[in-house]
């Protein structure tokens, strides 16, 4: 084990579980090409996968009011989400019970009453149907009180509001463990969401969660991270949990060991951050940029109250690294200590070879404090200022430096799974976390 993984178990108890899992035993099954583009593929994972496990709709934020709502799309699906008088949050299928019309239209909104724009037919917050004009015209009686919406499952944790297609599901924490812990033991209820993109990309959703599952692309479509990350998978920790669920825990704030050079360049990156926890760039000159992320622990740990942060329940390394979780089926959460990038991969409606990207980037600003220097999206962002929903296609909207880099990567990878030159994947052992990924796929849809 290397010295940085050593310094990172011997942290102090009470904190996130940070020991290294075991790897449970993986098959070498072939991960075919026609799982990315088949009709009937997609098809099993939509009855098997979609409609049974959790999904995030939006941000508790968006609900603060009785009558706050949401809509949002899966699949075929579109879910409202509402704030009831009672302070409650339910989910429902957006379908008016008389014809089939979608209910609330908007991707949020505020309103007392659910009303169809169709033919009027009113709902209350909590899904009783309470208005039907000409009531007495239907011959089997009024339907109020009887043709309700219809209710899933819904809970919030972790600042977002998640909803359930599975009536007989388990509940959130149970889905998420053993990370539930781990992700507590960030302020994500503090963090704000400052940027909001969907881009409709014509790749199949399984090569976005590919890609995050492993780190061996990070040298060659991130070239710039050498500066200031430990990439090397032999410096890095995964884990593979049972409930499918996977941790990697990546060094940062510092070059990867193997850099030859690049003193400039890593000094650069961070001397935003480094000025902020008032380090001086210069003082790592001469071969002390590796000394940069024990430094920027200690100043955290000395100045963090006085900047506005609580970090009393980082691990050190946490002030520092990049923990990157994903979550069976397709999110990713990538924590650092002042927020995350919240990265989605949603099925298209119709077709296996697009689908619906979504990422956000939640800030957590210090206490006091309106504007903050985002290090992950390289600009400055307001507190004030709601993040705008930014919707396009490759060329329209950014996702910010580095995931706009992994974009081009699933459009070719896309194509080039068509080609009859290609046979069967062939992994590196760190890129095992996609092998577990396609082999809890086939557990779910029974193959």
């Amino acid at each position: 084990m290397s010295e940085t993984l050593e310094h990172r178990n011997a942290a102090p108890r009470g904190l996130a579980d940070i020991s290294q899992t075991p790897d449970p035993t993986l098959d070498d099954r072939p991960i075919t090409p026609e799982r990315y583009y088949t009709k009937d593929f997609a098809q099993r994972e939509w009855d098997k996968i979609w409609t049974k496990t959790w999904q995030i709709a939006g941000v508790a934020a968006q609900l603060t009011k009785p009558g706050d709502y949401i809509t949002t799309s899966l699949g075929p699906e579109v879910i409202i989400c509402v704030r009831g008088d009672d302070g409650q949050t339910r989910a429902f299928y957006n379908v008016c019970q008389h014809r089939g019309m979608v209910l609330m239209g908007e991707e949020q909104g505020h309103s007392r009453r659910l009303t169809c724009r169709y033919h009027g037919w009113t709902y209350d917050l909590k899904g009783t149907l309470r208005v039907v004009p000409d009531e007495a015209d239907f011959i089997h009686g009024s339907p109020c009180g009887k043709a309700n919406l219809v209710e899933i499952p819904c809970e919030t944790w972790a600042g977002f509001v998640w909803y359930n297609m599975d009536a007989d599901c388990m509940s959130l924490r149970s889905y998420m463990q053993p990370i539930a812990d781990q992700i507590d033991t960030y302020p994500m209820n503090d963090m704000v969401r400052t940027h909001w993109v969907t881009l409709e990309g014509d790749f199949n959703w399984k090569l976005v969660q590919d890609n995050f599952n492993e780190s061996y692309h990070v040298p060659f479509v991130h070239p710039q991270t050498k500066f200031v990350m430990e990439y090397a998978y032999d410096n890095s920790q995964f884990d593979l949990y049972p409930s499918g669920h996977c941790r990697m825990l990546m060094p940062g704030a510092g070059p990867t060991k193997t850099l030859q050079g690049g003193e400039d360049d890593t000094l650069r990156s961070l001397e935003t951050e480094l000025r902020f926890w008032e380090l001086d760039p210069d003082d790592f000159r001469s071969g002390k940029t590796g000394e940069i992320r024990v430094a920027l622990q200690r100043q955290k740990r000395l100045l963090g109250a006085e900047k506005g942060f609580d970090f009393s329940t980082y691990h050190d390394a946490q002030l520092t690294d990049h923990w990157h979780f994903t979550i069976f089926p397709n999110l990713s959460f990538s924590l650092k200590p002042d927020g995350n990038i919240w990265l989605r991969a949603r099925p298209h409606e119709s077709d296996p070879e697009k689908c619906y990207f979504d990422m956000w980037y939640m800030t957590l600003f210090p206490k006091g404090q309106t504007q903050y220097y985002s290090q992950s999206m390289a600009e400055w962002v307001d507190v004030s200022i709601p993040a705008p929903h930014q919707q396009g296609k490759l060329g329209e909207v950014t996702m910010g430096p580095g995931i706009d880099q992994d974009l081009f990567v699933w459009y070719g990878t896309q194509k080039g799974l068509h080609s009859r030159g290609y046979k069967r994947d062939i992994l590196a052992h760190q890129e095992r976390r996609v092998r577990y990924f396609h082999q809890n796929i086939d557990r779910w849809i029974g193959v």
